[in-house]
């Protein structure tokens, strides 16, 4: 009868609804040992803490802080609405297209590489939401309005991919309506208009800003491209201080601060991955206990000892996307498009070769990753026992871990066996076996590989993205002044800023093909460290280990600069 009473408990606990805030007050004592060997490499440096700073410090602790960083986004993004759509219809003069197309895609890719989620902070698009859902612009509110729901861990457990799956839709609607050519100012404007729509939806839905965390359309790829910046975001001064805290202030919320919105605990933070800079964190913790970290470029690119499944598959498919971007500018693609358009009946972009050449290409990074797997890893090689090392969680714990909830410190802090293959998997997050079906917690010699591999791409694909986005600046940006004129009746076409270009065609091929030669050098020294710690204590031959780890990014690399000089500045 005993055994039936606990059989029934171990039921319900395994179907009640997860709540994250307890689960991240404490599900068991925190496991302390192996903290330097899990964190050290990823920790930045202690002087290197901006909170430090008595100025710095007061406008982080200011709740009119961040309202002051959205309010000039926001302003600006409700006249791309509306000049979009009441304004002139001659893109290059209307202000709405020409800084949504010829200047802020450019300004959010420098903001990702140098510091992260810096866009995130002061987006108006999750900012505007945010207001909605706390009925106040910067107060400490006690209620909210909405449902307050969580995204269901089934869907949760897939991470960037659903992001990158809304930007892939994204784009492809981009390019149908020839919104970014750019094309008729309404049709950015109700672009815009319709990612504020569904971000306010989502708000009113879900809590705290599960919108920006999963299904943003720009998440994954700042998240991801971010890697390489120099802000490591909001971390722990002092761990012990963060296990033994009872209250977690950080992430239930506080006196002055809300509880974390992105559902990252600085304690376990090891890297700028999901930190959206928001300071609710510093502002809540009653121990004066974290601060706002700088880094070096790429660390948190290279040293993070947990690599995740859904960062690899997204970087894998983000390149298939911009090699997409950069084929469809070619001759050759235009003739066979046209005639697969003919065959199916259907109009650019086709969505056969739009998908097919974006799986192509993230299938073929996962083909080389299974073939380097393959030729190069041990015989003995067994993902198996780094999955049994890692602490077996409860239910709830293990629906916290795929969910992407707030993370607790025995959840985090545990011992990994870094180099044999366990942090790569992602199974210390969830203690689930090698052979667990969820999506994150699976691990196998395969992404053993693959997930480092993938990890070394990011500076190239960032590169590769910024880049792209090289000709529009270049050669229109200049029309941001009539743009600006016109609205009081001054600028116009015949305006020499109109038709001035900052640089001509070979040069900002030159361009160009210099940012790759930069990102295809920082993937290459990334990929090498990489390598160095995760494969080469797994592979049979270490030097063709971290051979071939540097020379996939170089010949990514390569592709990209040849793509841009066939384009030659193609827009």
């Amino acid at each position: 009868m005993t055994q039936l009473v606990h059989s029934e408990e171990r039921r319900l606990e395994a179907s009640a609804p997860l709540d994250p805030v307890a689960v991240a007050i404490r599900l068991r004592p925190p496991v302390r040992s192996g903290l330097a060997e899990r964190f050290e490499p990823s920790d930045p440096p202690k002087g290197w803490d901006l909170a430090a700073h008595p100025r710095v410090a007061r406008l982080l602790r200011s709740r009119k802080f961040q309202f002051a960083l959205i309010l000039p986004n926001q302003i600006i993004f409700w006249l791309v609405i509306f000049l979009g759509l009441l304004g002139t219809v001659v893109p290059g003069l209307n202000f709405g297209t020409a800084i949504t197309w010829y200047i802020w895609f450019c300004l959010v890719f420098v903001l990702m590489v140098v510091v992260g989620r810096a866009w995130c902070v002061m987006c108006p698009f999750g900012g505007f939401a945010e207001w909605v859902q706390r009925r106040t612009f910067w107060k400490r509110a006690q209620h909210r309005l909405g449902l307050g729901r969580k995204l269901p861990e089934p869907v949760a457990r897939y991470g960037f991919l659903l992001s990158v799956g809304t930007f892939l839709l994204l784009t492809w609607i981009e390019e149908y309506f020839n919104i970014a050519g750019p094309g008729n100012p309404w049709a950015t404007s109700f672009m815009v208009l319709g990612i504020v729509t569904s971000a306010l939806a989502f708000f009113l839905v879900f809590e705290r800003r599960t919108f920006c965390r999963y299904l943003c359309p720009l998440t994954a790829l700042i998240g991801t491209v971010g890697a390489m910046g120099s802000v490591a975001g909001f971390r722990t001064r002092d761990r012990q201080i963060c296990l033994g805290c009872k209250t977690k202030d950080c992430m239930r919320g506080g006196v002055n601060g809300y509880g974390c919105p992105w559902y990252t605990w600085p304690g376990s933070a090891d890297s700028n991955l999901a930190c959206g800079l928001c300071s609710e964190c510093y502002k809540g913790c009653p121990e004066d206990n974290i601060g706002l970290y700088l880094q070096r470029p790429l660390t948190s690119v290279v040293a993070p000892t947990r690599r995740r499944a859904d960062v690899a598959w997204a970087v894998a498919v983000l390149w298939g996307l911009v090699i997409f971007q950069q084929v469809n500018a070619t001759k050759a693609y235009a003739a066979a498009d046209g005639w697969l358009n003919r065959f199916t009946h259907l109009a650019y972009p086709n969505p056969i070769d739009y998908v097919g050449i974006i799986a192509l290409v993230a299938l073929g990074m996962a083909g080389i990753a299974k073939l380097v797997e393959r030729t190069l890893a041990r015989p003995d090689l067994d993902p198996a026992p780094a999955a049994r090392r890692a602490p077996q969680l409860s239910p709830a714990a293990r629906s916290l871990a795929f969910s992407g909830l707030s993370p607790t410190p025995d959840l985090m802090t545990s011992p990994v066996a870094v180099g044999a293959g366990g942090a790569s998997a992602g199974v210390e997050m969830t203690g689930q076996s090698a052979t667990g079906k969820s999506f994150i917690s699976r691990t196998s010699r395969f992404r053993m590989y693959f997930l480092p591999l993938m990890y070394g791409l990011i500076p190239v694909v960032g590169a590769d993205y910024f880049a792209r986005q090289l000709p529009k600046f270049f050669k229109h940006a200049s029309r941001i002044v009539p743009a600006v004129g016109h609205l009081f009746g001054a600028g116009s076409t015949h305006s020499a800023l109109y038709n001035t270009r900052i640089l001509p065609d070979p040069g900002i091929v030159a361009v160009q093909v210099a940012v790759i030669a930069l990102g295809t050098a920082a993937s290459a020294w990334a990929s090498w460290k990489i390598a160095g710690r995760e494969l080469v204590g797994i592979s049979r031959h270490a030097v063709a280990a971290r051979a071939v780890a540097v020379a996939l990014p170089v010949a990514c690399g390569l592709t990209a600069a040849l793509l841009y000089v066939i384009m030659h500045a193609a827009s």
